[in-house]
């Protein structure tokens, strides 16, 4: 296997991204064998004292000095940098900020481009690198006509989805050394190699939630969040009582402790009235998407691809497969997704990554936030309800016109 980049010969500098795990500290050890001048770096997210002792934490005590004994154990230079500020006032405040709008957010997805690929490869570049290379399992090719991103060989650790909102400029410096190995692989070059890691678990959750519970976490940084409110069922009954919708999440359905013939599900949370709106399964089908904050990484301009509806593949959930969906937008701009099979529990604050085509090595196309789901019979002015589906005759009409 080669991780060698056209642009960056051997003897050339690149930052590592080093976190302590196995992945990282492979890429580090692949890219020092291969004659480049690497510097790790390990940075410093929170306050890691109640996480030193959880497994599965990343970022915390323990992974700082595993990242420092691999880069001595590599003869690397190591630095460890305190963002505990920065990663506070852009990750986790934005995550409890969005909590409390009613949303879900996705904090490694701010974390990857608000801190890795942003302030991360500024210091890299400061430190004269010629790239900043991460552990992240997703391919890079740069050709021509610029960056191509493409999922991972390994579909089940393919990291797309966390890595939709980085940017052309960004991936022009970037490399991801483990797009075509599997996590075995990986391990196993990690054995060969001495690594101390090896064998380490990886990372799992959110990282600064040392136990678990989201919810402790906003209500330490955002106090007051948990405030009692109605629990009312989607044709306006008022059903119970809750106590803070920030312990609730779209498409749940044990806990909400209401009696019921019928299985309830949470459909949304209304933030501003401070309600969670409960119904029947059915009420949880989603049929179109409304987005923000759009990255586009395809060959034609974003608006060109939407006005004329193009077809691509989608994943609103890191675990779930893709499916086919059409690109368009409104009058007013606004980028919109509809869903060619629907989906349920789809939620405000989660990600919208588009693809290419279907197969497990697709290209990545970009993605966006979802700030808002269509429903069956939702106006496309977002204005209520009427009888007939404005999604689902659109998908049909727009596949008679390309059949």
């Amino acid at each position: 296997m080669s991780v060698l980049h056209p642009s960056v010969g051997a003897g050339q500098r690149v930052v590592v991204a080093m976190s302590g795990g196995v992945d990282s500290s492979l890429v580090a050890a692949l890219l020092k064998r291969q004659g480049y001048d690497v510097v790790g770096i390990t940075l410093q997210l929170y306050d890691h004292g109640e996480a030193t002792a959880r497994k599965g934490a990343c970022c915390a005590g323990q992974d700082i000095q595993d990242a420092r004994r691999v880069a001595d154990l590599l003869g690397i230079p190591h630095y460890v940098l305190d963002y505990e500020k920065r990663f506070a006032d852009t990750v986790m405040s934005g995550f409890a900020d969005s909590y409390m709008a009613g949303e879900t957010p996705i904090p490694c997805v701010t974390c990857n481009q608000e801190i890795k690929f942003k302030d991360l490869l500024e210091m890299a570049l400061e430190l004269g690198a010629e790239k900043l290379a991460t552990g992240h399992y997703i391919r890079l090719e740069q050709t021509s006509s610029g960056p191509v991103l493409s999922r991972a060989c390994d579909a089940v650790r393919d990291q797309s989805y966390f890595l939709f909102a980085t940017t052309r400029s960004q991936l022009e410096r970037l490399m991801f050394p483990l797009g075509d190995l599997t996590k075995a692989e990986v391990r196993d070059l990690a054995r060969e190699l001495g690594l101390p890691v090896a064998d380490k678990s990886d990372s799992q959750d959110i990282c600064f939630v040392p136990k678990g519970r989201y919810t402790d976490v906003i209500e330490r940084l955002k106090p007051g969040a948990l405030q009692a409110g109605d629990i009312v069922h989607i044709d306006g009954r008022r059903l119970g009582r809750h106590d803070g919708i920030i312990n609730y999440t779209v498409g749940q359905r044990r806990g909400i402790r209401i009696p019921s013939q019928e299985p309830l599900f949470v459909v949304r949370l209304d933030a501003g009235r401070n309600e969670v709106i409960v119904g029947p399964r059915q009420a949880l089908e989603t049929t179109g998407l409304v987005l923000k904050s759009v990255n586009w990484l395809g060959d034609e301009p974003l608006e060109e691809a939407a006005r004329q509806e193009k077809r691509v593949y989608v994943r609103v959930r890191s675990s779930q497969p893709t499916q086919p969906a059409i690109l368009t937008c409104d009058e007013d701009g606004s980028i919109k997704v509809l869903l060619s099979d629907g989906q349920q529990g789809v939620a405000a604050g989660q990600a919208c990554v588009f693809y290419a085509d279907g197969s497990a090595e697709a290209r990545v196309l970009g993605g966006g936030t979802i700030v808002k789901t269509l429903k069956s019979g939702d106006r496309p002015d977002g204005g209520g309800k009427r009888g007939a589906d404005p999604v689902r005759p659109a998908m049909a009409e727009r596949t008679r016109r390309s059949g």
